[in-house]
């Protein structure tokens, strides 16, 4: 089941970045993420009320889901989606993969977990797999003052992310249900969107592009209906640390589809990110016995 769920949400989440990109230039970002989730929960709420699913949550579960709404559902999506504008889809991978190191500290920070042994050197070959994947593009980037503040949106983006991950932990670890979680903070974080883009005065229907439509809907039916469900049961059931590494394989997902679809050309660079990250993945699950040995060959060579 872990395994099936692994493979569901990096496929998932790997097609999505297209479907963002079909976006760009039809809708605003906070329209985008506001129908995108509202969409989302309305599809949940529905299905839920008709399969008589829906779970009654306390006070201080909405609070909580209101948080995971404004962290996962908002925050995360608004950063990513104006740093677009400054800074390359590459580096915005690199930096979102952050999240791998972000859910491990805040587990540790916020639920007592312990870090695996085979967690820091899956990560270092994952991080590098990362640099490598799109070193033509970060090599590309001219450092000025809006491709640092963009920087810093992708950051905060990630660890909101993170902090989303933290909050579903929670609801699980207080046996709330999933879908019904995940329908009130995309609720409430379309919500927020919308409170957003009033003030802001911003068109609601901005398009009546049919690639823009369609993708809208991908995004909201299949990326966050199921992808989001998906995810965050596997949190549940792996530790946000491990499903966290999902998040090195979305690029591989985009850049398979990109070879076909857009004519992507590989370079060694990026073939060498696609060994060190599917390494890091080996050595994440499958938990080889060299990597405890490691440190004790690596103190006898010191001393020879």
């Amino acid at each position: 089941m872990n395994a099936l769920l692994y493979m569901l949400v990096v496929f998932i989440f790997g097609t999505t970045w297209i479907a963002i990109s079909a976006q760009h230039g039809h809708i605003t970002p906070v329209v985008a993420v506001f129908w995108r989730f509202f969409i989302a929960a309305l599809i949940l709420f529905t299905g839920l009320c008709v399969y008589k699913r829906l779970k009654k949550l306390t006070f201080m579960d909405h609070l909580f889901c209101l948080l995971q709404g404004l962290c996962i559902f908002g925050l995360n999506f608004i950063c990513f989606y104006n740093a677009v504008d400054y800074v390359n889809s590459g580096l915005e991978a690199v930096i979102f993969s952050m999240a791998v190191i972000f859910n491990a500290l805040n587990s540790c920070l916020f639920f007592k977990q312990r870090i695996s042994v085979y967690f820091i050197p899956a990560i270092v070959c994952g991080l590098l797999g990362m640099l490598a994947l799109f070193w033509h593009n970060l090599t590309a980037t001219e450092i000025h003052g809006h491709t640092i503040f963009a920087i810093l949106l992708c950051v905060l983006g990630t660890y909101g992310f993170s902090l989303g991950n933290m909050i579903s932990l929670r609801h699980q670890q207080h046996g709330r249900d999933v879908l019904s979680t995940n329908a009130y903070g995309m609720l409430y974080g379309a919500t927020l969107m919308a409170i957003v883009a009033v003030l802001r005065g911003e068109d609601f229907f901005p398009t009546s592009s049919g690639i823009a439509i369609s993708a809208l809907l991908y995004l909201a039916v299949v990326g966050s209906v199921i992808g989001f469900s998906a995810y965050f049961l596997l949190v549940g059931r792996i530790g946000a640390g491990q499903a966290a590494y999902t998040t090195l394989l979305f690029p591989l997902v985009a850049l398979t589809l990109s070879t076909f679809w857009e004519g992507y050309q590989w370079t060694w660079s990026a073939g060498l990110g696609v060994i060190l990250i599917l390494l890091g993945n080996f050595i994440l699950f499958y938990r080889p016995q060299w990597i405890l040995k490691l440190p004790y060959r690596l103190k006898s060579l010191k001393h020879q």
